[in-house]
């Protein structure tokens, strides 16, 4: 009897039923127990993940498989996004046929953090149009309440198809591997993965890389997860960046010019450095420009509130709201090593077999 089944039993025994992260693990340690000894461990973490289907991954919970419909409003978006919690979402073709195939039903993946630079990038050519936030008011936590008569704007999401941080759809089928789910969220960067349901030709699954940093953690403790996860970060072989090119703001420029930079760079996120020094204060990424619709002192001050002091606003907004801290202070100079993503982390519990290789 294998780990899984034993696990099994206990649970139909009356014992306290297992987390499903907890569950992959044991499938995962078993497969591990069966490689060959000639393996290499990201050799053994391969033939493991490939022997598991995507399928197994936990479900999200059903408030967070949202679609968007391509006439939506750019207004009616973000309340959507706000409302559900989640960060990005898939966009249907609204002139798709009924019958269409996923791959002609779905045109993009559509970010809150995209539709925020969208429109800051076109207020910025319609003299005297300002950026419209959304109100403070609250709805049980759900996020703001943003009334499209608020917004300046009124173009559909389907109109900034292609622009910065908008995804190409790119799906999984329930029979593909575990393995290639972690090599698309790590090796490729993609923020969430859809899985469809073929029979359908809709998604059953939005697989996140929050959700998969969620899973690893509870498989702490299982063999073969310690022989990565004990590991110190400087020893995880991460990309080494010199200081001189790290692409960074001053805590006196604005916060504008660091979202501005992040699209034209390119770049999920920024240091954020004292003048004159080297020292890091803090990190604003993509995803914090959502404060500037949903925190009222940071949007009223949004042309002129500085990086630093929209750290510190971003900060006391979180814990007014009882919401966990999204910046760490960070003692020290500007580190050689770059910001770790999560796609870095994940992407040392796996490599790219020559038969998953692109282009």
């Amino acid at each position: 009897m294998n780990r899984l089944e034993m696990m099994t039993v206990a649970v139909e025994e009356g014992e306290t039923p297992t987390s499903p992260g907890v569950k992959l693990g044991m499938q995962v340690e078993d497969l591990w127990d069966v490689q060959g000894s000639q393996l290499s461990p990201t050799e053994k973490l391969n033939a493991c993940f490939e022997s598991i289907p995507v399928s197994a991954f936990p479900p999200a919970p059903s408030s967070q498989v949202v679609e968007i419909s391509s006439n939506t409003s750019l207004a009616q978006a973000v309340k959507l996004l706000a409302q559900h919690k989640i960060l990005s979402a898939p966009v249907v073709d609204v002139k798709a046929p009924e019958d269409a195939s996923w791959i002609d039903r779905y045109i993009g993946i559509v970010e809150f953090a995209g539709i925020v630079v969208w429109i800051l990038h076109q207020s910025e050519k319609m003299e005297g149009n300002s950026f419209g936030p959304a109100t403070d008011d609250f709805e049980d936590d759900a996020g703001p309440a943003c009334s499209s008569s608020q917004w300046n704007v009124s173009p559909e999401v389907g109109d900034i198809s292609g622009s910065f941080r908008w995804a190409p759809f790119l799906a999984l089928q329930k029979a593909n591997s575990f393995l290639t789910m972690l090599l698309l969220l790590s090796k490729y960067r993609m923020k969430s993965v859809p899985v469809v349901d073929l029979g359908e030709a809709k998604i059953d699954n939005i697989i996140t890389q929050s959700a998969v940093i969620r899973m690893l953690q509870e498989c702490a403790g299982l063999h073969w997860f310690e022989s990565w996860g004990s590991k110190k970060l400087f020893e995880l072989g991460l990309p080494l960046m010199e200081s001189s090119n790290i692409i960074k703001v001053y805590e006196d420029d604005t916060v504008l010019h660091a979202f501005k930079l992040m699209r034209q760079k390119g770049v999920g996120g920024l240091p954020v450095v004292g003048r004159g020094g080297s020292k890091v204060v803090g990190d604003i990424t993509i995803r914090d420009i959502q404060f500037l619709l949903i925190a009222p002192e940071i949007y009223k001050e949004y042309r002129s509130i500085t990086a630093g002091n929209f750290l510190t606003a971003v900060t006391n907004y979180l814990e007014e709201h009882q919401k966990r801290a999204a910046y760490v202070e960070r003692h020290g100079d500007v580190p050689e090593r770059r910001c770790v993503e999560a796609s870095d982390y994940e992407a040392r519990f796996c490599q790219d077999p020559a038969h998953l290789r692109c282009g």
